[in-house]
């Protein structure tokens, strides 16, 4: 397919392995061109599937929000990501992107195709141009806060989280989206930050957050942050860490406050938590996640605290898959057989698990020691 809407006349980094581009898109919607920013993680790999970061406001909000999208990446908070951020501050084109009408609060004929353009062409050129994930996240500030409360409106929402910083919000809409977010039939994001200062737009914001907080649904996720020490300017700067923390949490490898208040609290067996949370990711993101080392060590935690042995067979079996040259697939299988009374089949899975690469607290000593125990249990 032929992007006919896309002209890229200015490129400061060649190539899918730039870590940032900027183009000039000409939109056949809005009939102009428009400065685009785009972020590609380092190490992009057509093979993986990434989820797309909409940010608003770009000129302000795309490196912040670049930035912290690397460091929760690193350290395995979040997937990586695409960003892609919209640049609107040049002569304030950011009110004409996404007015509202004063009575009815709905898009002015510009904020229309403003949001066609994001919807209907930005985001499909994504998707057709790169490896993009299903998964999408938009994020605004102000008055851009508001405008993306739109796209909750459609038959399905075009993004699965909404992060929106110091919303101003239109008339009716702090009736309207809980309204929406109470009725959609999809798993849906909705985090909200502000400052502590008074403004005109306090009382409908205050309002929102109430109406919200009354919602009862698995499917919505909402999240309201406010933050003592900011302006309205400020707070542009404070609390997007925090809503990737928010958003992205399943994602992170297991904690010992969720070991404590999850894993050790439920009455299913250990492991079906993991395979649920990752299925969760499965589902919700559209890709596999590699599984954590630190996820297996948790659920192996689990299952001699809680003594459920049951639970060591299809952990071993995960992680032969998953770490298929390391001792920790036949040593996990070694302990399930050696607690479920089979010692012949234990003593010949910890001699496999013996001839295989140590990995983290498993060392070939400790195979050996409970080798050494079978045989002189059992006399073989």
């Amino acid at each position: 397919m032929k992007h006919f809407f896309a002209i890229f006349a200015l490129l400061l980094c060649v190539g899918v392995n730039a870590q940032v581009k900027q183009e000039i898109f000409e939109s056949f919607k809005l009939q102009e061109r428009r400065d685009v920013l785009y972020y590609f993680p380092e190490d992009y790999d057509t093979e993986k599937k990434y989820p797309i970061i909409v940010v608003l406001d770009a000129e302000y909000l795309f490196d912040q929000v670049v930035a912290n999208s690397k460091f929760y990446s690193r350290f395995h908070g979040m997937p990586q990501s695409i960003i892609v951020g919209i640049n609107q501050s040049e002569n304030s084109i950011r009110f004409d992107d996404c007015a509202f009408d004063q009575e009815n609060g709905l898009p002015t004929e510009k904020g229309k195709k403003f949001f066609e353009f994001i919807g209907m062409e930005l985001i499909p050129y994504l998707e057709t141009s790169y490896s993009a994930a299903p998964f999408k996240m938009i994020v605004g500030y102000d008055i851009t806060a508001n405008f993306e409360n739109f796209y909750l409106f459609k038959e399905k929402s075009l993004f699965n989280a909404y992060v929106s910083i110091s919303p101003t919000l239109a008339p009716e809409m702090e009736s309207r989206i809980p309204t929406r977010l109470g009725a959609i039939d999809q798993k849906i994001f909705y985090q909200i930050i502000v400052e502590a200062d008074k403004s005109k737009n306090t009382t409908k914001i205050s309002a929102l957050n109430k109406a919200l907080k009354t919602i009862e649904k698995e499917s919505l996720h909402y999240f309201y942050d406010e933050y003592q020490n900011a302006d309205h300017i400020s707070i542009a700067t404070y609390g997007i860490g925090k809503a990737f923390d928010n958003i992205f949490g399943m994602f992170k490898p297991i904690s010992t406050k969720e070991y404590k208040s999850k894993i050790l609290t439920s009455e299913d067996p250990v492991f079906d938590y993991l395979k649920n949370k990752y299925q969760g990711i499965e589902d919700l993101f559209g890709f596999k996640k590699t599984v954590d080392l630190n996820d297996i060590m948790a659920i192996y935690a689990g299952t001699r605290k809680k003594e459920d042995f049951e639970s060591l067979k299809p952990l071993s079996d995960l992680c032969k898959r998953e770490f298929p040259n390391t001792m920790l697939g036949f040593y996990f299988e070694g302990e399930y057989y050696e607690q479920m009374g089979e010692p012949k089949k234990a003593l010949r899975t910890f001699e496999k698990s013996f001839g295989m690469e140590e990995i983290d607290f498993l060392t070939k000593e400790m195979a050996l020691e409970k080798i050494d125990a079978l045989k002189a249990d059992f006399g073989y």
